[in-house]
């Protein structure tokens, strides 16, 4: 996952379903009020910090028999990654499960299949996690696999080359992809040379990996201080700490540790770039400028703001771009929230000819939430949508699991799972329209086109001055 912010995908299902309730005096034809919303049941959460450092929380369920864990390394994702190494993190994860000291990638594979499981690890911006579940009856020997991807990865040299092989292709494979080239523009714009914004790996950067610096990496970002477990499942809590502490109660760090990530920057000069895309029937825009941390004071409006805005089927960006104009089959808009940053990014991909139009609809509706209040029955609709879709994608305990590990990556407290929703509930129009002006302001906003500038650079003139490029 490249990007560490809470998501509502799941949510989406649900867009075209909500709508204000109806009247008493409707017709007996209409759909009936909404029944009463159900909190999202907060858990308990048992926590131990072993003596390494390391973080372990036990989430017991009643339900399948199977139990999920997911370890999570912070700063060891793509914020630890030099520009040299560009999407290093990425490389480092997933070779973690291709061998270790007693087994080789096959071995390690056949061993978690018949404990009616997995093992799989993947980068973010903010660290890197690891995964795993079984069944229930197996949880100790999948434990102790998952301590051993985890702590004595070997990097053999075959799995490493035919890694860098993968890699190389399917990058060559997203240099094709206009939203790619679009998306890794914009975070440099934003970004700059903060390591944010060169999550995408580059030629050189995989050329430049070996057996030597993987090894040294995972020394350095793999520490138990900056880790934490979180098991979820039919186990109890007693039984859960016990294998933790088995498994994971004499890791220690070696060597010296990677250097904190440093704050990415709060503002940044707005740029105008076209990337070419000769022939190209449409434009890909995106939008953005620096945001702000997942833990910051805004982070709650700025979440319901940018669900109103542009996080959903209903949202005013889809309705006007797609619905209304006809301009596009998908638009969006919204905060990316990561620990030590973040960032404003909105985009579609439109048809040359409404390329200027698309931009345009796209800061009316900027200035449109900055300066007006939302209605009730507006605020009342998206936050329905936002407690369904947390509701609904938080059922399963491996989300559970993997939502508790990704809010302590990016600084959240165990405790949010629950206040999540509540907190959204609360969140008044005003909140929405501060938040909205002071993040959405539209001359903050870089603005990154990948198509034909033939057929678009005229209509991006009344946007400033763009240089065009093909990098």
């Amino acid at each position: 996952m490249k990007t560490p912010m809470l998501t509502l995908a799941v949510a989406a299902l649900f867009a075209t379903g909500f709508a204000p309730a109806f009247a008493a005096d409707a017709p007996a034809s209409a759909m009936p009020a909404y029944g009463k919303d159900k909190p999202l049941p907060t858990p308990h959460i048992a926590k131990k910090t072993l003596a390494n450092g390391l973080q372990v929380w036990v989430v017991p369920r009643d339900g399948v028999p199977r139990v999920d864990m997911v370890l999570a390394v912070r700063g060891a994702g793509y914020g630890a990654d030099d520009v040299a190494h560009a999407g290093f993190a990425s490389m480092l994860a997933g070779l973690l499960n291709e061998g270790t000291a007693k087994r080789d990638s096959r071995a390690i594979a056949e061993a978690a299949q018949g404990l009616g499981g997995s093992v799989a690890a993947g980068a973010g911006n903010d660290g890197i996690t690891v995964s795993a579940n079984a069944l229930a009856s197996q949880a100790a020997p999948m434990m102790a696999l998952l301590a051993e991807v985890t702590r004595t990865p070997s990097f053999p040299a075959k799995e490493v080359a035919l890694a860098k092989a993968n890699a190389l292709q399917a990058l060559r494979v997203a240099e094709t992809q206009p939203r790619f080239r679009a998306e890794r523009a914009l975070n440099r714009a934003v970004y700059g040379d903060h390591p944010y914004g060169h999550t995408d790996p580059t030629v050189e950067s995989i050329n430049a990996t070996t057996e030597a610096l993987l090894r040294s990496e995972h020394a350095k970002r793999f520490r138990p201080e900056r880790a934490l477990l979180v098991i979820a499942g039919r186990i109890k809590e007693a039984d859960a700490l016990k294998l933790a502490q088995q498994a994971f109660g004499d890791w220690k760090a070696s060597g010296a540790a990677a250097p904190e990530i440093a704050k990415a920057p709060a503002a940044a000069s707005p740029a105008r770039i076209v990337l070419e895309r000769a022939g190209s029937v449409q434009s890909t825009i995106r939008l953005g400028s620096p945001g702000i941390a997942a833990t910051n004071a805004d982070q709650i409006p700025l979440r319901m703001a940018s669900t109103i805005l542009g996080g959903g089927f209903s949202s005013r960006v889809n309705i006007n771009l797609r619905e209304e104009k006809g301009y596009t089959y998908g638009a969006s808009a919204g905060a990316r929230l990561l620990r030590d940053g973040g960032a404003i990014v909105g985009g579609a991909d439109v048809r040359n000819e409404v390329t200027g139009a698309a931009l345009t609809e796209y800061f009316n509706e900027y200035k449109r939430i900055g300066t007006e209040l939302v209605s009730p029955e507006e605020m009342q609709m998206h936050k329905r949508y936002v407690a369904g879709g947390y509701l609904l994608s938080n059922q399963m305990q491996r989300a559970v699991a993997a939502t508790l590990a990704s809010n302590w990556l990016v600084g959240l407290p165990a405790e949010f799972l629950g206040q999540y929703v509540p907190l959204i509930d609360k969140v008044t129009p005003e909140q929405v329209r501060d938040v909205s002006k002071k993040y959405f302001a539209a001359d903050k906003q870089s603005i990154v086109v990948v198509g034909d500038p033939k057929a678009v650079g005229e209509q991006l003139k009344a946007f400033g001055e763009f240089t065009v490029t093909d990098k």
